[in-house]
């Protein structure tokens, strides 16, 4: 069930109503002698879903932390909503809705008990009820934060930042640790939320969660920015083609057979996997399988895959493990 739309603001001056919803230019922001942040760009446009990922170390979360107005930048400018998230903080923050991963909500505080109390800062809030019924919080809603399952607590975190029906939310890591369950009727909300015509500025180390909700990808190593775009133009029309047959085969005629620009390897043994910078298509599987034909061997649980967000982000920052 989508969210209501928030009845239109009157106009604010100091507010560019045509601006993105975030704009980042040459962000740097450093600590001591460390540079998190080293000349990042980006935009966020209103009404979209904007996936910032990176893996640890990338300066993602530095740079959200400037967008919220928590840190002062060293250089560059950030613009959210078209005003300075220092600057103009007392103007953004009832428009503004932030969900942190931890910390925020008194440990004492039952959960139905502090959604109330948050819808009190809003002219036009959520019903909290509904939202601790979507978020399946109905059971535990007399129960003390201290007292709540880690899930439950990012559930009600998720709560109050959008009690308020912001404009913007920034989301950290909104469905770490919890379960399927509630990992889906958590992307159902966000997905509410853009139907609503809000924005939501969405980091996660979920590849498959950016996939489903972003409507743009932002992807940050060493503090920079290193690809952007939808995720479909990240990930591309091509795709794979997998399949078992007997080990050493020489793939050479194959390769020749194919479309120029693809690649064949073998890959565990008697494992062969093409990549194919078009994607595949029913010419390409009929190849494949005349191929195989003229060795003597069966094509055996062949199948065709396409890139995922999942394969980019490793092609783009590596595959080594980092603290």
């Amino acid at each position: 069930m989508p969210l209501s739309r928030r009845p239109a603001a009157p106009p604010r001056l100091a507010c560019v109503s045509d601006a993105p919803a975030v704009e980042v230019t040459g962000l740097v922001k450093s600590y001591g002698r460390t540079t998190a942040v080293a000349g990042l760009s980006f935009r966020a446009e209103r009404g979209e879903v904007t996936a910032v990922l990176g893996p640890n170390g990338a300066g993602k979360t530095t740079t959200i932390e400037v967008c919220e107005g928590y840190r002062r930048p060293d250089g560059g400018t950030v613009r959210v909503l078209g005003l300075d998230p220092v600057g103009d903080a007392r103007e953004l923050r009832p428009r503004v809705g932030v969900m942190l991963q931890t910390g925020g909500v008194p440990t004492t505080a039952r959960a139905a008990d502090y959604l109330k109390v948050m819808a009190r800062f809003y002219a036009s809030p959520l019903d909290p009820a509904m939202l601790i019924d979507r978020l399946g919080l109905a059971g535990s809603a007399r129960t003390p934060f201290r007292r709540l399952s880690g899930g439950q607590q990012q559930r009600l975190s998720l709560a109050a930042a959008i009690i308020g029906r912001p404009e913007l939310v920034f989301l950290d890591e909104p469905t770490a640790g919890l379960d399927p369950q509630a990992r889906r009727a958590t992307w159902d909300l966000v997905e509410s939320l853009r139907e609503s015509g809000a924005t939501v500025i969405l980091t996660t180390h979920y590849l498959e969660e950016a996939e489903r909700l972003a409507d743009r990808v932002v992807i940050v190593d060493h503090g920079t920015l290193i690809a952007q775009g939808t995720p479909a133009e990240l990930t591309g029309a091509s795709g794979q083609v997998r399949f078992r047959a007997e080990h050493g085969l020489d793939t050479a005629g194959l390769l020749d057979a194919l479309p120029a620009g693809s690649a064949v390897k073998e890959s565990p043994a008697g494992q062969y996997l093409i990549d194919l910078p078009g994607g595949a298509d029913p010419q390409i599987v009929a190849t494949v399988t005349a191929w195989c034909a003229e060795q003597g061997v069966l094509a055996q649980n062949l199948r065709i895959e396409s890139r995922t967000l999942e394969d980019v982000f490793l092609e783009l920052t590596g595959r080594e493990l980092r603290s």
